[in-house]
């Protein structure tokens, strides 16, 4: 199909234009072959008439549809020639504010001359690991790219930057690197990457200068190898350097400057370590102000010099070498100021000051450097002569000197910048990075711009290759036939310059003429290459030469060729460099040849002539120098993957996104971008995959072509279908090519299907609407129609009855109306009247409140000037209450005084006590006599009974046994009762006298504590009553042991006494008796068990008021440990005199035992006799309730005791605090101790009373505790099996969620229980190494962090419930509260635990995140999930580092909501807390935002309407799974609310101004930068569209410019939100808590 096809009415094309390169035409009329001219129409709307010559029709080029306009690859377009390449990126830098493009592998860069926020980390991480094609172009894709074939194909990669001066090469190159260092963390303390980078700035600031067109401008080239290890981390770099610019040491054109080192310098001449180099500011130095401008707007040279500094140190070059740099730099400008004056006879002499500064800087001679500056030595045969020269010739020798010194100066550091770049280690591979001047062409051209462009040349060379071998690669990969294409080969260029007889050859055969040059060497040129095409001679000119290269023709002065290319200096000043007293100067000159430096000399030629200098001075030529290192350049670069940055210089002025079309045309034609439009149009420019044809063009498809399901076949029979011509396109493995137009035309064919299918829907929709409309025009017309007749035909026939009727109404209106007129105005007045009452009300309301405030500031100045007066009296009365306050304490101390004297008089009475107890025990013996005796008389009545007995057979009448036994049993009862009566009356008195003596004591307790206030007090007196309690609690324990003891005795007895009272068959009469006597002597054993019960209460309650005591002293122990230096001397003598209590203690327990005995012998006596039973029995009563007396007298004393300390206790003074807590502790310890026993006696208690009360009834199952006991060994064998070996996917299914946790917390628990510090710290230590050990050996294990995460929150959450705080257990049950932790605080180890569980959180966060990246962007973004809205237009030259597609996972949204919905399941099933779910959720739904927007914020094709409505439909898919979910109150969706509002941005109208408020208003969640950003990569995907205009976005950007917040364009995709752990109180009881045997705990023990 011919394209004479496309130029048809409505389509356009462009025009050559004078101003803009090319400008826009309209086509107004069909263009038909024969035609002579092509009808236009302008953009400013006047015509145009193209001439068109009809046998040779040679039409303007085509523009390309507006859905083409703006791509990110230039390759993209239909049409690829000149003006779409221009107005492309114009549209791009423009309108879009884009500076990078695609074209083909080339990467073009225009420099904004603006700093942009597209350079951050956050950018470099977005653009890592991607594919080059994937992500909008930029120059780190290009380092992207080349770092990932690097690791792919373990081929060394090069990155060539060129372009102009000014262009951003410096800077492009320094971003490329940068992306290196970040991407590529060599991981060592030395820090490669930083160095790598530092040396940026050392070079800039000693190769770079101000030029006109730059005020950065690199005046050398770089190449720069980055080097890589097997693991693809920068190891070290090296540096190479080419042509560097040594003429603008001494001479600088206007506006320019000299190298930056000199004016850094210049501006810190004022620091100290300056001021030995004499340095003057840059105005006062030649070489520095030769230009006039000594600064750069916005360029601070201090700043500068501080970087420079900085960097120095960072490439670790020492101080003394900083030195002798700065030394060199100030010789060189004092140089500068040497002036050399004629001094007659065409002679000149320096005369200076500046020359003394310079030899005593460089320590030379100063009288042979004036000799030699101003003469010149000739050799001759016989002689050699000295000749002065004249002052020109000086001042060259002078310039001469200073540009060798710098040049080796420069080369100088960066050998030693090579050095500190260079780390041990193997290099793998490397990347390099070619900074080089790009193709220069200025009014006067020289040698320099003549050495640069023939560099340019030999690069575009290469680059042709490149680009040509790709493409053959690209045709054989895709099985298309491959087909010579002629592109522009420019070796003949290259032959010019470089061959035998060229251009170079001939320069170095002249340079070895003493006497050549540079006319004489522009003659040979003329005569020698006159011939070549590529070589004139200008008309006006006779000292210049023009060659036409690759971009232009380029006219070259030829004054100065043969100077520069020498580069020579004069032996003598060499010599007295070399002999120089500073070693670093003299360094410089070592290596010089003897040939170089005597070429300048003029010799006479021997007779016998030599071996010829030719093939040596050639080699030292700077012209065969530089060809031998652009060879090598070459050979490096051909040896390597090249990728290209083209820096585009928009504009001359400078200024911020101008473009100036010619001048970028100029360079595009300069640095090879239109060639590779060229080629790539001479092919098939256009490829498209299958897939994305199908997706495009389905619309061109018939039914029976859709319903195809191989869609590969389907777009081969479309094509067949729509283009006739097969050479139109070739059909690949995986993608169609199309040439150049076959995509527009298609493009024309779906508009015009499009077209005609929207005029079908208007016409439709037009002719209901029109339908509709006459419908209901036509029913109106009908009803009116009916009315009028109606109302005729009723006026004809009631005309009069109409007319009455009509006046009866007006007369009822009337009135009606007057009716209606008077309510009206009454309802008027009334609301009138109700209006002023409430006004009025309200005013004097008003009025009131107004008089209250009034009244009330007057009651608020009483209350607050009455309370100021009360304030001073306060302050008056504490100052005369701190008076009274030091008398009373002096009579107080008196009043100690004094009861210390009563004290001593207590401890007298406890002496008469213990003679009362020595009384007792006499009377205790008393008592064992009677007992014998009262064994005697039971001995007798034996025999009586029995004598009785036997005379009773025989003598039945004469005696009763009756009456006898009756008597006998009276007098026994009489005899009792008078005893316990009167052992009552005496008990009641002793306890009445032990109460009044209590009650004594306590009063002067009261009045000690009232005196005794201070801390040493309270804490002896909590000593004392930890050792008292749990002695009080192990008597009365024994006492309620005998009690039960005697209780089942007794009722044994009784059963025993009814059995033989009912085997005693024949004295009926008898028993019955002794029943009743019986049941008198058990009520009254009952009333004096009732009784013991009540003083058993009391010594309880007792006790429980010193429990209460001693945590009140406790209070005040922590609340007055500020004193406790004043009881250091007290402990030891309390220790001496504490042992009087195990004294007593022991006669207790004598007492005790002795009381045993006496009831074992009682109760052996009443087995023999029922009625001796009760009378032991209740003599057993007496003396338990003798020794309990005995027991409460002793405790009496021990209290009095007590308190004697107490009061003794103010006049100590010293006591160390260590101790006291070392005694606290251990009081603790027994204190514990003695409970524990208590415990266990208690249990053994109720053990026995369930085994006398029920022994018939089943057993009652094990109390336990809910704590697990487990010996110091197992230790690591619990962590082992509970920690290091438990699998998530093993037993752990079948447990119950937190089982770990509470294992190990009911361990802590026992730890706990047993007062064992040391083996708690042990265990916590173990549970937190076990859990970090089982983190760090599976940190990408998500079920495992899952795991331990629910855990360790579950075992935090069972330490902060049952700590014993208060906040922790409002929520507990009786049962937890019992369970809590009595003896350590574990807060430390809590926030230990907390610790280690964010650390996990954090853990799982980021496995999360890395499972669910790759899924985002396809997802949300690539997917489309709305079926029938296709987002797909053509796309570019190749997918680059994809360019075989390989099958991938496909990736959709619901596969995001897949993996959320595993994360969630994996989470329920660990049991993990809600709270922390929900934050994990949130979390991902962030990095889900995030991601996507970074994503549109780098991909410009991602900005289109219907792209939006992708997104808004992707995300009410995850609004939907957080509903289900139930987890809508995570507030997940407002971390959705940036990518909702970036959505709504690409749907909403943006053409008006109201349309501008509106986006301004809605979208509050992105930041300006962001939204400029949408608008401008806004893309339409049809000709339907409306592209974003550029006055809209500085419409929308002006109304953001007073918002606050974030510049960033890209969000932090590692933001993390602060994690919190909120408490959850566990209902799970731990004495219920079952452990599988799946664990392998059986060595823990249920207590």
């Amino acid at each position: 199909m011919a394209l004479l096809v496309l130029y048809t009415e409505y389509n356009r094309v462009w025009i050559q234009d004078a101003e803009h390169v090319w400008k826009s035409a309209e086509i107004t009329k069909d263009f038909h072959l024969g035609d002579n001219i092509l009808e236009l129409l302008l953009e400013d709307g006047t015509e145009h008439y193209y001439p068109v010559d009809p046998s040779n029709p040679q039409l303007p080029p085509l523009r390309n549809p507006d859905i083409l306009v703006g791509e990110n690859d230039l390759t993209a377009l239909s049409y690829l020639h000149e003006p779409a390449v221009l107005h492309n990126l114009k549209v791009r830098f423009v309108e879009s504010r884009i500076i990078y493009t695609y074209c083909g592998i080339i990467l073009v860069a225009v420099n904004p001359y603006k700093q942009l926020p597209i350079y951050g980390d956050a950018i470099i991480h977005a653009y890592s690991g991607q594919n080059m094609g994937d992500m909008d172009p930029h120059i780190f894709a290009v380092a992207e790219e080349a770092y990932k074939q690097m690791a792919r194909n373990n081929k060394n990669q090069s990155i060539i930057v060129s372009g102009e001066s000014g262009a951003g090469k410096t800077v492009s190159a320094r971003y490329a690197m940068r992306y290196f260092a970040v991407v590529s963390k060599s991981g060592s303390k030395t820090r490669v990457e930083d160095k790598v980078l530092a040396s940026n700035p050392v070079t800039e600031a000693i190769g770079n200068a101000k030029t006109i067109r730059n005020d950065n401008s690199s005046r050398f080239g770089k190449y720069t190898e980055i080097s890589f290890d097997k693991r693809y981390r920068i190891i070290g770099a090296n540096m190479r350097t080419y042509l560097l610019e040594k003429s603008r040491v001494v001479f600088q054109a206007d506006n320019e400057r000299n190298y930056h080192i000199f004016y850094q310098m210049c501006s810190c001449a004022h620091l100290p370590e300056f001021k030995n180099l004499r340095l003057l500011s840059a105005d006062n130095f030649q070489y520095t102000s030769l230009a006039g401008d000594v600064t750069i707007e916005g360029v601070d040279d201090k700043k500068g010099m501080e970087e420079t500094l900085r960097t120095f140190s960072l490439l670790g070059l020492k101080e003394d070498f900083q030195s002798d740099v700065f030394k060199v730099l100030a010789a060189i400008l004092h140089l500068g100021n040497v002036e050399i004056r004629h001094s007659g006879d065409d002679k000149s002499s320096p005369s200076d000051p500046h020359l003394a500064v310079f030899c005593e800087l460089l320590g030379v001679n100063t009288e042979r450097l004036v000799r030699w500056l101003c003469h010149r030595r000739i050799v001759l045969v016989a002689e050699t002569v000295v000749k002065p020269v004249s002052k020109e010739r000086a001042v060259n020798a002078r310039d001469a000197l200073a540009k060798q010194i710098y040049a080796h100066l420069f080369d100088c550091i960066i050998n030693r910048i090579n050095t500190a770049l260079k780390v041990p280690g193997k290099q793998h591979a490397f990347i390099g990075v070619l900074d080089i001047y790009g193709f220069e062409t200025f009014d006067i051209n020289s040698f320099e711009q003549f050495c640069i462009n023939y560099a340019n040349e030999k690069l575009q060379q290469q680059f042709n290759l490149h680009v040509f071998k790709l493409e053959q690669e690209e045709y054989m990969k895709e099985d298309i036939p491959w087909t010579l294409i002629d592109f522009y080969d420019n070796q003949p260029v290259i032959d010019l310059i470089e061959a035998k007889m060229g251009i170079l050859d001939l320069l170095d055969e002249e340079c070895l003429f003493p006497q050549g040059t540079d006319q004489s060497w522009l003659q040979k040129l003329y005569n020698y290459l006159d011939a070549s095409p590529l070589f004139e001679k200008p008309r006006l000119s006779n000292e210049a030469f023009v060659i036409q290269h690759f971009a232009d023709k380029v006219e070259y002065q030829c004054r100065g060729f043969l100077e520069k290319n020498r580069d020579a200096l004069y032996e003598e000043l060499v010599e007295i460099m070399r002999v120089s007293k500073f070693p670093f100067l003299a360094s410089f000159f070592q290596g010089e040849e003897q040939s170089t430096v005597t070429s300048k000399g003029v010799k006479v030629r021997p007779a016998r002539p030599g071996v010829k200098p030719a093939n040596k001075q050639l080699r030292t030529s700077v012209g065969n120098k530089f060809c031998r290192s652009l060879s090598l350049l070459m050979e490096t670069l051909n040896a390597t993957t090249p990728h290209y940055v083209r820096c585009i210089k928009p504009n001359d002025e400078k200024l911020p996104f101008e473009y100036d079309s010619r001048r970028v045309v100029q360079q595009l034609r300069a640095c090879g971008v239109l060639e590779t439009i060229r080629i790539s149009a001479e092919s098939y420019p256009s490829r498209w995959t299958y897939i994305e044809f199908y997706s495009r063009y389905s619309i061109l498809m018939s039914h029976e072509e859709g319903d195809l399901n191989d869609k590969k076949q389907t777009c081969k029979n479309v094509l067949q279908r729509l283009i006739q011509d097969s050479n139109q396109y070739k059909f690949g493995r995986t993608k169609i090519f199309f040439r150049a137009g076959q995509v527009a035309y298609l493009e024309k064919l779906r508009l015009d299907r499009l077209r005609g299918a929207c005029v079908t829907i208007q016409k439709h929709v037009r002719g209901w609407s029109q339908r509709r409309r006459y419908l209901r025009m036509r029913e109106a017309a009908i009803i009116l129609q009916q009315y009028i007749r109606r109302k005729k035909a009723i006026r004809a026939e009631t005309l009069t009855a109409l007319l009455k009727k009509g006046w009866a109404a007006m007369v009822i209106q009337r009135h009606w109306r007057g009716y209606r007129m008077r309510q009206i105005y009454q309802l008027v007045r009334l609301a009138s009247i109700t209006i002023q009452a409430f006004t009025r009300g309200w005013m004097a309301r008003k009025q009131y409140k107004k008089m209250m405030k009034e009244h009330k500031a007057l009651v608020l100045q009483k209350y607050a000037r009455a309370w100021l007066v009360r304030r001073r009296f306060q302050t008056m009365r504490r100052l005369v209450l701190n008076v009274q306050l030091s008398y009373r304490v002096q009579q107080l101390r008196k009043k100690i005084e004094e009861q210390n004297k009563e004290n001593c008089g207590l401890v007298e009475r406890f002496t008469s006590l213990a003679n009362t107890h020595s009384q007792t025990m006499d009377r205790l013996q008393g008592l064992e006599v009677q007992l014998e005796k009262s064994n005697n008389q039971k001995a007798s009545l034996e025999a009586r009974e029995k004598k009785a007995k036997e005379d009773a057979h025989q003598v039945s009448v004469e005696v009763n046994p009756k009456y006898i036994f009756g008597r006998i049993a009276e007098n026994n009862i009489v005899i009792q009762r008078q005893d316990h009566e009167k052992e009552a009356g005496t008990l009641k008195e002793e306890i009445k006298r032990l109460k009044e003596e209590r009650a004594n004591l306590h009063r002067k307790l009261e009045e000690g504590g009232q005196v005794n206030s201070d801390l040493q007090e309270q804490v002896i007196q909590l000593t004392k009553h930890v050792k008292v309690i749990p002695e009080l609690r192990r008597d009365l324990s024994n006492l309620q042991n005998q009690r039960n003891d005697m209780n089942r005795k007794m009722k044994q007895h009784c059963n025993r006494f009814c059995i033989c009272v009912s085997n005693m068959q024949t004295l009926d009469p008898v028993i019955h008796n002794s029943t009743f006597d019986g049941r008198i002597l058990e009520n009254h054993q009952k009333e004096q068990k009732d009784s013991y019960d009540t003083q058993v209460e009391g010594f309880k309650l007792k006790m429980d008021h010193l429990q209460e005591e001693n945590s009140r002293l406790q209070t005040l122990f922590q609340e007055k440990s500020n004193v406790a230096e004043n009881i250091r001397q007290e402990v030891s003598r309390l220790s001496s005199e504490n042992s009087v209590i195990p004294e007593l203690k022991l006669q207790v327990s004598e007492l005790q035992r002795q009381s045993h005995e006496l009831e074992i012998q009682v109760i052996e006596q009443k087995r023999e006799l029922a009625v001796c039973f009760f009378i032991r029995l209740f003599e057993g009563k007496a003396e338990e309730l003798e020794e309990i007396r005995r027991d409460l007298q002793d405790r009496v004393e021990e209290l009095e005791e007590e308190n004697d300390h107490l009061k003794r206790q103010q006049l100590m003074e010293s006591e160390a605090k260590r101790k006291l807590r070392q005694e606290t502790s251990r009081l603790t310890a027994e204190n514990m101790d003695f409970e524990e026993q208590l415990d266990q006696k208690d249990r053994l208690i109720k053990k026995l009373q369930y085994q006398i009360k029920t022994k018939s009834t089943p057993s009652v199952p094990k109390d336990y505790l809910g704590m697990l006991e487990y010996k110091r060994e197992d230790e690591p064998r619990l962590i082992q099996n509970i920690i290091l070996d438990l699998k998530p996917r093993g037993v752990v299914v079948s447990m119950i969620p937190g089982l770990p946790a509470y294992v190990l917390f009911m361990c802590v628990r026992h730890a706990d229980y047993l007062n064992d510090e040391a083996k708690l710290k042990s265990l916590m230590n173990a549970i937190i190494g076990g859990v970090k050990k089982v983190i760090m050996s599976h940190p990408k294990d998500f079920e495992l962090l899952s795991f331990w995460l629910s855990n360790m929150y579950q075992l935090l959450n069972c330490l902060k419930q049952y700590s014993g705080e208060e906040e922790f257990m409002k929520q507990s049950t009786p049962r937890q509260k019992k369970n809590c932790l009595q003896k350590f605080d574990l807060s430390e180890h809590r926030q230990i635990l907390s610790d280690l569980a964010i650390h996990i959180y954090h853990q799982f966060i980021t496995v999360m995140e890395k499972t669910l990246t790759p899924a985002i962007v396809p997802g949300m973004l690539e997917h489309e999930s709305l079926q029938g809205i296709s987002s797909m237009k053509p796309t570019g030259f190749r997918k680059r580092s994809n360019s075989i597609y390989e099958e991938s996972e496909t990736y959709t949204i619901s596969s995001i909501i897949q993996q959320l919905s595993v994360f969630h399941l994996t989470m329920m099933q660990h049991g993990m807390e809600q709270g922390l779910i929900k934050q994990a959720v949130k979390q991902l739904f962030f990095l889900v935002c995030a991601t996507t927007l970074n994503s549109i914020m780098l991909r410009k094709d991602m900005c289109s309407c219907r792209k939006g409505m992708q997104i808004r439909c992707n995300i009410s898919y995850l609004e939907e799974w957080l509903k289900e979910k139930e987890l809508q109150s995570s507030n997940a969706m407002d971390t959705l609310k940036p990518l909702s509002q970036a959505a709504w941005l690409l749907q909403v109208s943006k053409s008006t101004d109201g349309d501008a408020e509106e986006i301004t208003e809605k979208c509050t969640e992105l930041n300006p930068v962001q939204i400029v950003k949408i608008l401008n990569s806004y893309t339409p995907i049809d000709d339907f569209e409306k592209r974003v205009m550029s006055s809209f976005v500085r419409k929308v950007h002006s109304l953001l410019q007073d918002r606050e917040g974030s510049t960033q364009l890209m969000l932090d995709t590692d933001y993390r939100f602060q994690v919190t752990f909120p408490f959850c109180p566990s209902s799970q009881a731990l004495e219920l808590l079952q452990i599988p045997s799946s664990l392998h705990l059986d060595f823990l023990t249920r207590i």
